[in-house]
């Protein structure tokens, strides 16, 4: 059935146009419009193979997903316990951020006992002096950018609850599980306040990354860890001041744009270990490597990732 003719004028001719039923609804104009405007099959073909191609690390576990959404983008090992090195300070800052009524400006007399504590270990070092009085700001500095094992010594004996120095730094572990509990890392246990454990020290690609993303949510701690090197002012016994110069062992900082931290770790058992994050054009990754072989290939695996992340 026709419905009408009608004059469309183009220009100084005139086109005639007959519209019928069948036109409309047996795929006339409108249909055609919008068969034509309908990608071909190859087009999509080719979206899928411009797929990022996930990374191969030579850690012996991995874990990356996005902070803002929690998605996990990727996954090597994620979820086998691992020894975590210094990556272990991450819990305890944590805990320390947490501690209610915190008064980052009050300060901390360094004790010899922490001193003797790194020599006996062989443990890294904020060089922190004995008789000298620090604030927690500056020991949580101390302690995530040189992984200074004294300064997590001295934060544990100021935070731990006890008469004795044992009894507080005892308690202060027990506050590290307790946290790990309460975020649901389930593959986590600690036995030392700074990673120089006794058998029981451990966690996962995947808890490290969920607990370091918990960390970053206190803006101190994404303020301390995104440094490359601070000068610190401190007292000294005497009432005088002297200055303490730490730099990050973070090697993603100012070298990976758009790097913001987080924490490095090693150990006999450990290996080479880095907890790391990145933000680019508001978006945040945010991942673990454990037991990588050297310095260099837990950045370079890290750097991987993040690329990886970013891709996807």
């Amino acid at each position: 059935m026709k419905l009408g003719i009608k004059g469309i004028r183009r220009g100084s001719t005139t086109v005639t146009v007959a519209l019928t039923t069948g036109a409309l609804i047996a795929g006339g104009a409108f249909a055609s419009t919008a068969q034509a405007a309908a990608p071909k099959a190859p087009y999509f073909a080719k979206a899928r193979a411009a797929a990022p191609k996930a990374p191969s690390i030579v850690a012996k576990g991995g874990f990356v997903m996005n902070n803002g959404t929690g998605k996990t983008l990727f996954t090597k090992a994620a979820d086998t316990r691992r020894s975590t090195g210094s990556t272990t300070k991450i819990m305890t800052a944590r805990v320390v951020l947490a501690q209610k009524g915190l008064n980052l400006d009050s300060k901390v007399t360094i004790q010899k006992a922490y001193s003797d504590y790194i020599v006996s270990k062989g443990a890294s070092s904020a060089r922190l002096i004995v008789g000298d009085k620090v604030t927690v700001r500056q020991l949580l500095y101390g302690l995530m950018l040189p992984s200074g094992c004294d300064a997590a010594y001295a934060l544990a004996d100021k935070f731990g609850s006890g008469s004795t120095r044992a009894a507080r730094v005892k308690s202060f572990i027990g506050k590290m599980n307790s946290t790990a509990k309460s975020l649901g890392l389930k593959n986590t246990h600690f036995d030392s306040f700074d990673g120089i454990g006794n058998g029981s020290n451990y966690s996962t690609p995947r808890d490290l990354t969920k607990l370091a993303s918990s960390a970053m949510k206190y803006s101190t701690f994404r303020s301390v860890v995104k440094t490359k090197s601070t000068k610190q002012k401190v007292t000294t016994k005497s009432g005088g001041y002297r200055y303490m110069s730490w730099a990050n062992t973070n090697k993603l900082l100012g070298t990976y744009s758009g790097a913001i931290g987080v924490k490095t770790g090693s150990g006999p058992a450990a290996k080479y270990c880095l907890v790391f994050a990145a933000t680019r054009k508001g978006k945040t990754v945010i991942g673990t490597v454990l037991t990588s072989t050297s310095e260099a290939t837990r950045t370079s695996d890290a750097k991987k990732l993040m690329d990886y992340g970013f891709k996807k």
